[in-house]
């Protein structure tokens, strides 16, 4: 009999409820509690943006959406969603996936630009939980010039660039989470493969000029990728720019790093300033961006040892 197969689809993760922060943020610090004040700072992020945030029903909806389009294409396994920082945590949903058969499974993160400081984290935990119930594990693990994803991100760049006043004179800003500047040490894919990104979406988006941008960088005292968006908003203003259009290439949904980071936080600066921003929307379950993951996911499947 064939192993069983399926499909374990990991995400960040988010806090379910404002009492869950503190834990949630513990997580993030690996065990380490942080400052009270800090606790109440995030939370506060929370509560602008309403409370929680939808990175969980996302989630579950793209897995879902995710299992239909597989088995519109003859592939009918279950799709498993799993989170690095918040319940259900990865190992735990690699433990469900064993006691429910599954042999043979594809690990995607839905974070498309792999670095050892984010994304690897994800398969590792993944990769150790599956050795340890004997499930044959294959990575996807960058997929950021797959060409239904940078499809899909410029659609909706033009989508935002269309409610533009003048969109001919509109600067694109492409933005993605930043990490600490040691990484360049490494040699990490992150930077050269968010640039290759966006190459590709503004070449197919005709874009005559742009910019990248970091965000969200962590208070911890060490230097991180720039230049923050915040600052590029800054300059755009000095330039005499009055038309901005935040394209996040780095996120697949909606959640509090585009909607307070730059739907909240970075659109106040962009007004204090004098300019319009606009926001290219998310890919979250779009029926564009699950068909690019289905394509993903059948590739590996096809191809012994995906990487």
């Amino acid at each position: 009999m064939a192993a069983r197969q399926a499909v374990l689809l990991m995400a960040y993760g988010s806090p379910q409820t404002l009492d869950d922060v503190g834990t949630y943020f513990t997580h993030i610090r690996g065990g380490r509690t942080p400052p009270a004040e800090q606790i109440e700072e995030l939370r506060e992020r929370y509560r602008r943006i309403g409370g929680t945030s939808p990175l969980r029903a996302i989630t579950a909806r793209q897995a879902e959406a995710l299992q239909q389009t597989l088995a519109r294409q003859g592939m009918g396994i279950p799709v498993y969603t799993a989170m690095k920082h918040a319940p259900p945590f990865i190992a735990d949903v690699v433990g469900v996936m064993a006691a429910e058969g599954i042999r043979d499974a594809v690990a995607l993160a839905l974070a498309p630009h792999y670095s050892r400081l984010s994304v690897a984290g994800y398969f590792s935990a993944a990769r150790e939980a599956a050795a340890a119930h004997g499930i044959a594990l294959r990575a996807v693990e960058s997929w950021h010039d797959h060409p239904g994803f940078i499809a899909a991100l410029a659609a909706r760049l033009r989508r935002a660039l269309a409610r533009c006043a003048s969109p001919e004179e509109a600067e694109v800003v492409f933005t993605a989470h930043s990490l600490p500047e040691r990484i360049r040490t490494w040699d990490d894919p992150y930077p050269v493969q968010l640039m290759r990104t966006c190459d590709l979406v503004a070449a197919l988006a005709t874009l005559p000029s742009w910019r990248l941008a970091y965000q969200s960088a962590s208070h911890t005292g060490e230097p991180w990728l720039g230049p923050d968006l915040l600052a590029v908003l800054r300059a755009l203003a000095a330039e005499g720019r009055r038309q901005v259009v935040v394209c996040p290439v780095g996120f697949v949904a909606d959640h509090l790093e585009v909607l307070y980071d730059i739907d909240v936080e970075a659109r106040e600066v962009a007004a204090s300033l004098g300019l319009r921003l606009e926001r290219a929307p998310s890919l979250n379950a779009e029926p564009d961006f699950i068909a690019a993951l289905a394509d993903l996911i059948t590739r590996a499947f096809r191809e012994e040892g995906a990487r």
